[in-house]
């Protein structure tokens, strides 16, 4: 895969560590926590991992971090390989962090010889009291000066299960008055009596995150652990760790900014809320930022690693518009998708001078963007379906779309004229009766005279029902600081879901094909909702946008 990234402060790092001979060789790792699927942010830090190990001919690791059964899943396992895989990187070795339990229970008892770690008695709630604050000192625990031996027994019968749940944790024995309060005596294990996805019941305590991670890296060999701005903190006590558990391999941690996006969630938490509350169609829905969720909603692994390519790798915090995202499919897709005509709310026309019994095949071009793609054939005759907002009865100052005693261009076709209009008891119109002039056939060279208005349309007698989703942003650019929760800032009018009709020739379309609909947009053929003889479409993206790229 080629790889376009431009430079960045972590190419430069490694540039360094290979020319000075800190290291000889470069791994990376994506260490995905398998309590979720991934979204547009995870996709960033996979692309990043594995093109700039790839730079260097290096290795990237795949490793789940689960060390949290409560939260776990073999789902969550094999979404997150399937999206690594669609985003088109391949792992040069897969690992979970279980996998080094028995060797960070180790560590932790060399820990507890050395008087770096203690089993603690304090609840979660009286550790966080007695942690302190930015400003003041933490206490230290009543159980911080037990003895070695004391220590140990204790840590062995935390792992036999002899304790319940939140009864004992081991903490670190670092300093309760470091101004970094991660320093401060943080805890290394806790009790859960939890079966887990991979080791089963073989364990009832498990190590938290900020000392299984470093162990992680040290045990497979990483030398550039890279993750995003908020671990910075934490930066202190992972080197704590590898130094103090005698690690023979010395990795080292490098922070960048996580990516924000302007109209998105990007927590998993909140992510995993949406789809418990059923605010969406599960994890894969087209309105969530995953992975999965852009695949079906029809954005491509290209338009996505350009993306992450083009906003770049920094150190500072910035927000991203989402219409940047949009700018990259509408570039991959324009000489890609094939272009066609779709009807999404249907207003029917009889041409009354065309003959009544005759089909016309009409020749289109597939894409004008792409001739190598070829032409279509458009079937025509005496009905016909147009957009309904393509006709105005009373038409507002510069319409030049159809409306009585107006004429104007089928879209690869003929001029029309709307002559009648047809009410039902209501007062809506219904169908409109017009006149075409067999004189204006595209291609023909017609220059009799000029319309200003093309307008896109369907064969009645031959058109495809199919429904169209037509999506905007879930969240609404969201300010907790009133109070409110990212709840409270759900878009009612996230999705439109509207009937109407296609050209023949996509009839037999396939999940996950990709069309140019004229005038409306990027569409991609649903794979949960299309079934044979009933194709749903979701829209990815409209055609045209403000947005222009910036200067990065």
């Amino acid at each position: 895969m080629e790889n376009k990234s431009s430079s960045n402060f972590l190419k430069n790092i490694v540039n360094e560590d290979l020319k000075s001979g800190k290291v000889d060789h470069i791994i990376t790792r994506f260490p995905p926590e398998p309590n979720g699927y991934l979204h547009i942010g995870h996709a960033k830090s996979i692309i990043l991992n594995f093109e700039l190990a790839d730079e260097f001919k290096g290795k990237t690791h795949l490793r789940f971090d689960d060390t949290n059964p409560a939260k776990e899943d073999t789902e969550y396992v094999e979404s997150i390989k399937e999206d690594v895989s669609w985003l088109g990187y391949e792992w040069d070795e897969l690992f979970f962090a279980s996998d080094y339990f028995e060797e960070m229970y180790n560590r932790a008892v060399l820990l507890i010889k050395k008087g770096k770690a203690y089993a603690c008695d304090s609840t979660a709630e009286e550790i966080r009291q007695m942690r302190g604050t930015l400003t003041e000192a933490g206490q230290g625990s009543p159980s911080r000066d037990r003895t070695v031996e004391e220590n140990l027994e204790l840590f062995e019968r935390m792992r036999k299960g002899e304790f319940k749940d939140g009864e004992k944790v081991l903490r670190a024995k670092i300093d309760m008055a470091s101004p970094n309060i991660n320093m401060r005596d943080p805890v290394l294990y806790r009790i859960a009596h939890a079966t887990h996805h991979n080791t089963g019941d073989t364990w009832c305590i498990y190590p938290m995150y900020d000392y299984a991670h470093p162990l992680e890296d040290a045990i497979e060999g990483v030398t550039h652990s890279i993750c995003t701005l908020e671990f910075e903190d934490h930066r202190p006590l992972y080197d704590w760790v590898i130094r103090e558990c005698e690690m023979e391999k010395v990795p080292h941690q490098y922070e960048f900014a996580r990516l924000n996006i302007t109209n998105t969630v990007m927590s998993k938490r909140k992510l995993k809320q949406l789809v418990d509350d059923k605010v969406v169609d599960g994890w894969d829905d087209p309105r969530m930022p995953t992975i999965s969720g852009l695949r079906r909603k029809g954005y491509t692994a290209e338009a996505i690693r350009t993306f992450a390519r083009e906003i770049g790798v920094a150190k500072a915090d910035s927000v991203v518009d989402s219409k940047m995202l949009e700018h990259f499919i509408r570039e991959d897709l324009k000489l890609k998708a094939p272009r066609t005509m779709a009807v999404l709310e249907p207003l029917k026309v009889v041409i009354t001078n065309y003959p009544e019994d005759q089909v016309e095949m009409l020749e289109a071009e597939i894409n004008p963007e792409n001739l190598e793609m070829g032409t279509r054939q458009i079937p025509f005759s005496r009905e016909i379906y147009i957009e309904q907002d393509d006709f105005a009865e009373n038409p507002p100052a510069k319409y030049h779309r159809l409306f009585p005693g107006n004429e104007v261009r089928l879209k690869n076709a003929y001029f029309i004229k709307c002559n009648d209009i047809v009410k039902d008891e209501t007062g809506k119109v219904i169908e409109l009766r017009c006149t075409y002039d067999p004189e204006t056939k595209s291609g023909s060279g017609f220059t009799g005279r000029k319309v200003k208005g093309t307008i896109h349309w369907v064969d009645a007698s031959q058109a495809v029902p199919a429904e169209f989703r037509l999506y905007e942003p879930l969240i609404l650019d969201e300010d907790e600081e009133d109070g409110t929760s990212f709840m409270d800032h759900i878009n009612p009018n996230s999705l439109e879901i509207v009937y109407g009709y296609v050209e023949p020739n996509i009839q037999e379309a396939k999940p996950q094909e990709k069309f140019q609909f004229f005038r409306h947009g990027y569409f991609n053929v649903d794979p949960l909702h299309s079934t044979q003889g009933h194709l749903v479409f979701n829209r990815i993206v409209s055609l045209k946008s403000s947005f222009e790229l910036p200067k990065l």
